[in-house]
C-alpha cells in the first residue's frame, strides 16, 4: 500500500533540472492507458518540460503524491538538500499541535 507523506510540494520538471546532478530515474514514471498494437496498456509516461514532480519532505522527488511510489529522483546530497532549500525555496512546515486557550470566567 502507498504511504502518504506529512509534506510535500510540486515543482514544474524544468525546476529540477536546473540542478547540476540531475538524473532522472525515467521508468519509475506513472503509468498511463494507451492503446499499443489496438490493446490498451500500461505504459511509463513520457516527462515532459510541463510536467510537475513532487519534492517529498525527506529530499526524494517522485511522479505523484505517494512518498514511496514512482520515484524519479533519490540521490539526497548534502547539495541537492542545498539546492532544494535555496533555490526552490523549499521548506517542509512544523506541524505543533494547536494549544486551546482556557477560559478562567465562571458560570
Amino acid at each position: 500500500m502507498a504511504k502518504m507523506g506529512k509534506y510535500c510540494k510540486a515543482y514544474q520538471i524544468t525546476r529540477f533540472r536546473e540542478f547540476g546532478e540531475w538524473a532522472e530515474n525515467r521508468q519509475n514514471a506513472r503509468k498511463e492507458k494507451r492503446q499499443v498494437d489496438g490493446k490498451e496498456a500500461d505504459v511509463t509516461r513520457d516527462l515532459t518540460a510541463q510536467d510537475f514532480l513532487y519534492l517529498q519532505e525527506n529530499f526524494v522527488v517522485t511522479d505523484g503524491i505517494f512518498i514511496d511510489e514512482n520515484i524519479i529522483f533519490d540521490t539526497v546530497t548534502v547539495e541537492w538538500v542545498d539546492f532544494c532549500k535555496q533555490t526552490l525555496g523549499f521548506e517542509s512546515p512544523s506541524f505543533q499541535p494547536i494549544k486551546e486557550a482556557v477560559s478562567s470566567a465562571t458560570d
